[in-house]
């Protein structure tokens, strides 16, 4: 018997969408191209659940330049090229959300850290925005993005749930950070294949639960 919730709120990118090795690929070709040599690996590390802008300084540290406007506008323009072309759902994401929609009787909500146009484009792109349509939540429009609570705490609001009531479904330490500070319960979904954290790190921030697929989301939520 699993936990009574009264409304599920998910991240975007790495839980209902496969985007974080697309992102990550063309965020350190154009470090790369700016005299960082970082590698794959090191790029996912320094940036998986936070947005580009708030490493600024770590950025203009490594590559001797400033993070200006124009660079940032390239980085989106390619990165949003690269994710039209090859952005697909999380294996079981789609599933999955549509029983939990049905389940909460439409009380569930996308909450990311990334900006909404991304978000709102990549839940399109995959079939999933007939089900958070209107409960879209960006850390971009937030006094403070994640690993702050601002983002969930103004999901949950939205939805007229107690933030104690509600489940986050993340994949990031940043993120299970924000959904705890938000004072919801926190599941880590945690694929075999994830290279930028141990499945330790997301329980030591506060996860409850761990889960490698989308399937056991949908068998612990039933209707």
């Amino acid at each position: 018997m699993t936990e009574s919730f009264d409304a599920v709120l998910f991240d975007c990118d790495g839980v209902l969408v496969d985007s974080e090795s697309i992102t990550n690929r063309v965020l350190r070709d154009m470090l790369n191209a700016s005299g960082w040599p970082i590698t794959t690996e090191e790029c996912l590390r320094s940036f998986i659940g936070k947005t580009v802008r708030s490493q600024a300084a770590l950025i203009e540290q490594h590559t001797g330049q400033p993070l200006t406007d124009a660079w940032m506008a390239q980085f989106y323009a390619l990165r949003n090229e690269a994710l039209h072309a090859e952005l697909v759902a999380i294996d079981g994401a789609v599933q999955a959300v549509e029983h939990i929609h049905a389940a909460f009787s439409g009380r569930i909500a996308c909450a990311s850290g990334a900006d909404r146009a991304k978000v709102e484009m990549q839940l399109a792109k995959v079939g999933l925005s007939t089900y958070f349509d209107g409960r879209v939540f960006s850390g971009h429009e937030m006094p403070r993005s994640k690993p702050f609570p601002d983002v969930y705490l103004a999901a949950a609001d939205a939805l007229g749930a107690n933030p104690a009531r509600c489940l986050v479904i993340e994949d990031t330490l940043t993120g299970v950070q924000a959904g705890v500070a938000a004072g919801a319960t926190v599941w880590g979904y945690f694929p075999q294949d994830q290279g930028h954290a141990q499945s330790g790190d997301l329980t030591a921030a506060g996860a409850s639960r761990i889960f490698s697929h989308m399937d056991e989301l949908r068998a612990l939520l039933p209707r």
